[in-house]
């Protein structure tokens, strides 16, 4: 019997220094850490959709109140259900439209907040103990976990990106681990 395997995506390293999910946090005194924050792509703001909500709003009444300044009253009657069920509908939408996962890495603390509609979540973990796993398989969430906490990442990437995700959060979670040891193996160096 013959069994072969293909290795998994999960643990191919990517380019050092090259983030292309996350970005360079600035900071006065040297390294200030990455940020990631993955999120939906939505087309309009809350702030955005009041106005777009307002818009329809005053075409729709002002075609209604027309119909019902010459005799037919029901129109405005449809006119009100109408707009009051494009108003759940969008107040859905803006309840959602800023969720998000922000993963934050400065020195030695990986620090992941998550919004879901009204529900915000934070844990925080020291990069020695983290460790990033897919939860299922490939193409499922990331799983971060460590010290006792758990956080599942990634449900606003593409199934196919989770993993150059994974690969990209390992890299700077190795990059932050080795210049932290760095400058001790440096002083041991100069005084062995």
């Amino acid at each position: 019997m013959l069994v072969s395997t293909a290795p998994s995506n999960w643990s191919a390293r990517p380019a050092a220094g090259v983030w292309r999910f996350g970005r360079v946090l600035p900071s006065e005194g040297g390294d200030g850490g990455v940020q990631w924050v993955l999120k939906r792509n939505c087309s309009l703001t809350p702030g955005q959709l009041l106005g777009f909500y307002a818009s329809v709003c005053v075409v729709s009444l002002g075609i209604a109140v027309g119909f019902a300044w010459n005799g037919a009253p029901v129109v405005l009657w449809f006119a009100g259900i109408e707009l009051l069920l494009l108003a759940l509908a969008l107040l859905f939408y803006a309840r959602h439209a800023t969720d998000a996962d922000t993963v934050t890495l400065s020195g030695q603390d990986l620090t992941v907040e998550q919004s879901f509609g009204a529900l915000r979540t934070s844990a925080r973990f020291r990069t020695p103990w983290v460790s990033v796993e897919p939860s299922q398989g490939d193409g499922s969430l990331i799983e971060l976990s460590g010290q006792g906490q758990v956080a599942r990442i990634g449900r606003f990437l593409r199934p196919e990106a989770r993993a150059d995700f994974a690969r990209e959060l390992r890299s700077a979670l190795r990059h932050s681990l080795q210049s932290a040891t760095a400058p001790a193996d440096a002083f041991q160096d100069q005084f062995a």
